[in-house]
C-alpha cells in the first residue's frame, strides 16, 4: 500500500513543501511514483520519515540526519535505541528545566529565593505575601519599597532565616525589658529601638527616624500588627512604638 504526498504530510504533521524538499536533497525519496509522476510513499518510506522527524526533534541538522540514516553499520533497531536514549535524556533535562522555572516563578512571586515548603519553614504561620498587594498599593512608589524589592530578590533561605532570627531576638529583648519594668523611654529601650531600626536598614531599606516613627505608629494603629506583637507579649506593640518615638526624639 502506498500513500500520496498529501496523505503523508497529514500523517506526519509536516507540510507538502517539506516532503518535496526532503526528496530534492535525497533525504527521503519516495519509493515509487504513479503514472502521472506523482510521489507515492510506502511503509519503508514512512519508517524513514519517522526516523528523520525523531532526529530533527532532537536538534540534528539535515545533513547529519542523512549521514546517520545512511550509515550501513547501523540498523533500524539501533536508531530506535539511540533515539530513545536521547529522548529520555531530553525529557529528564526538560523536567529539570520545568522544575527550575517553577522555582523561579515562585521566587519572583514571593520576592525571595524560596520554595513553597521553605517559605513556611522559614516563616512558620506568618505568610509574607499576605499583605503584599496592600504594601505595594501603599508604598509601591516609594524608594524604600523599591530598595526592599531589589535587596530581597536575591535573598536565600539562609538569609531569611538569619533575618528572622535577628528580628525574633530583638522582639524577645523588648519583651524582657517590659518584664523587668524598664520604661519605654529608658536608655535600654531606646538602644533596642535603635537596633530595631538598624535591623531594617541592614535587611530591607534605609529607614530614617521619621520613617521609623511612622512604622511605630502603624504597629498600634493597624490591629494586624498589634496582634502580631502582642502575641509575643501583651502590650508589646505599644511599648515598641513608644520606644521608637523616644529614640527618634533622642536623635532629633
Amino acid at each position: 500500500m502506498s500513500y500520496s504526498v498529501g496523505q503523508v504530510a497529514a500523517f506526519a504533521g509536516v507540510t507538502v513543501r517539506t516532503l518535496h524538499h526532503y526528496d530534492e536533497i535525497g533525504l527521503l525519496q519516495p519509493g515509487e511514483r504513479n503514472r502521472a509522476g506523482h510521489r507515492r510513499y510506502g511503509d519503508d518510506d514512512l519508517d524513514r520519515l519517522q526516523q528523520i522527524l525523531f532526529y530533527r526533534e532532537l536538534g540534528f541538522p539535515l545533513d547529519e540526519v542523512a549521514a546517520l540514516l545512511d550509515d550501513p553499520d547501523v540498523d533500524p533497531q539501533e536508531h530506535l535505541r539511540r533515539q530513545h536514549e536521547l529522548l529520555t535524556g531530553r525529557i529528564a533535562k526538560l523536567e529539570r528545566m520545568a522544575e527550575a522555572v517553577e522555582h523561579a516563578m515562585e521566587a519572583r512571586k514571593m520576592g525571595i529565593q524560596l520554595t513553597p515548603e521553605e517559605k513556611f519553614e522559614v516563616f512558620g504561620e506568618h505568610d509574607p505575601e499576605q499583605y503584599e498587594d496592600e504594601v505595594r498599593e501603599r508604598w509601591g512608589d516609594t524608594e524604600a519599597y523599591r530598595e526592599s524589592q531589589r535587596r530581597t530578590a536575591s535573598y536565600t533561605k539562609e538569609d531569611w532565616l538569619r533575618i528572622k532570627a535577628e528580628g525574633d531576638e530583638i522582639n524577645s529583648a523588648f519583651a524582657a525589658l517590659m518584664e523587668a519594668g524598664d520604661a519605654s523611654d529608658s536608655e535600654a529601650a531606646m538602644d533596642l529601638a535603635e537596633r530595631h531600626r538598624q535591623h531594617i536598614c541592614g535587611s530591607f531599606y534605609e529607614c530614617g527616624y521619621e520613617l521609623h516613627t511612622c512604622m511605630g505608629e502603624m504597629y498600634v494603629a493597624d490591629p494586624r500588627f498589634t496582634a502580631t506583637y502582642d502575641k509575643i507579649k501583651p502590650g508589646l506593640a505599644g511599648y515598641l512604638k513608644e520606644a521608637i518615638l523616644a529614640n527618634a526624639a533622642r536623635h532629633a
